[in-house]
């Protein structure tokens, strides 16, 4: 075995010994913080129920963030300390192990959401998630040392260029034919389904919400405030919306064929942005659920108007 991850193998039956086998279930909790699947159940919430356009930036960086994590891992394929010893293995994955989704997704979200939450609430949870995610995936048996300090690293560029280069990318986009913007994203989907080809979720789910937030930006640019009682409607009817587009498709058709599996994912996740993004919000408008912000149109009266979200 290299020497890294010897060394990281006896870390991890450190970490594992210090805490003892009372805490899986804490730990498991604690991983859950840092998962694809807490981070897109949250940023719908963001997107319907706080602000629109914040919602629509983090939902993109956290699409592009798990597409990239996925990539590196292709590459590098290092395996995980269970792999090595099967006794460490407290969980299981079905992916590679470096970099550490999980942490670098901690980084990512929590970072991103620096710009919805209150700014010492929202440090707190930048420094304090990632540090207790990484050292959940320790004690799980899941990473080695290095496949956590990777995601943090990785995760940490991302961010950085979010702050960086989210305002010129914005500001760019609104400047192009809506028309563009639609070839653009198909272009990037694609772009991410050859690099991938083997997994359409993440190229899918991008393609969709992408669609939608394009969409919504020039149909249908809704104000995401409003009183509680309404705002936790939307939120339910909206993730009720979701699980139907992802059940739905499952319980008419079974389980995929070999043949038409990656394509059922990509249209399926791709369903599901779209939903999200503009499906949901253009129900919430006909239910009476949402204002549409000062000066933005009706989505079906037909006018053109110039892209300002």
């Amino acid at each position: 075995m290299d020497p890294v991850l010897s060394w990281g193998m006896d870390f991890v039956r450190s970490v594992q010994g210090f805490f003892g086998p009372g805490l899986l279930a804490p730990m498991k909790a604690l991983t859950f913080l840092g998962s694809e699947v807490f981070a897109i159940a949250a940023l719908p919430l963001v997107y319907w129920c706080v602000d629109r356009r914040k919602g629509a930036r983090i939902g993109i960086i956290v699409l592009f963030s798990a597409f990239l994590n996925l990539w590196v891992k292709l590459i590098f394929r290092q395996p995980r300390p269970y792999d090595f010893d099967p006794a460490v293995g407290l969980a299981r994955e079905k992916t590679f192990g470096l970099p550490s989704g999980h942490s670098q997704m901690s980084i990512t979200f929590w970072g991103s959401m620096l710009s919805v939450l209150p700014r010492l609430f929202g440090i707190i949870m930048l420094v304090a998630v990632p540090i207790l995610v990484g050292l959940s995936r320790l004690y799980l048996g899941v990473h080695f040392p290095t496949d956590v300090l990777a995601g943090w690293i990785l995760g940490g560029i991302l961010l950085v260029l979010f702050y960086a280069l989210e305002a010129r990318i914005e500001a760019y986009l609104h400047r192009l034919n809506f028309r563009i913007r639609l070839i653009a994203i198909s272009g990037v989907a694609l772009l991410m389904n050859m690099a991938i080809p083997s997994d359409t979720l993440l190229s899918g789910a991008f393609f969709g919400s992408a669609a939608g937030f394009a969409l919504a930006s020039k149909k249908l640019r809704f104000d995401a405030g409003g009183d509680l009682n309404k705002r936790l409607l939307r939120y339910l009817l909206g993730i009720a919306g979701t699980a139907a587009i992802y059940i739905g498709p499952k319980l008419l058709m079974g389980d995929e064929t070999s043949s038409q599996e990656n394509l059922i994912r990509f249209l399926r996740y791709g369903f599901i942005g779209l939903w999200v993004a503009y499906g949901a919000p253009w129900c919430f408008h006909k239910l009476g659920l949402v204002s549409l912000e000062s000066g933005a149109e009706a989505p079906d009266d037909g006018s053109a108007q110039r892209d300002q979200g």
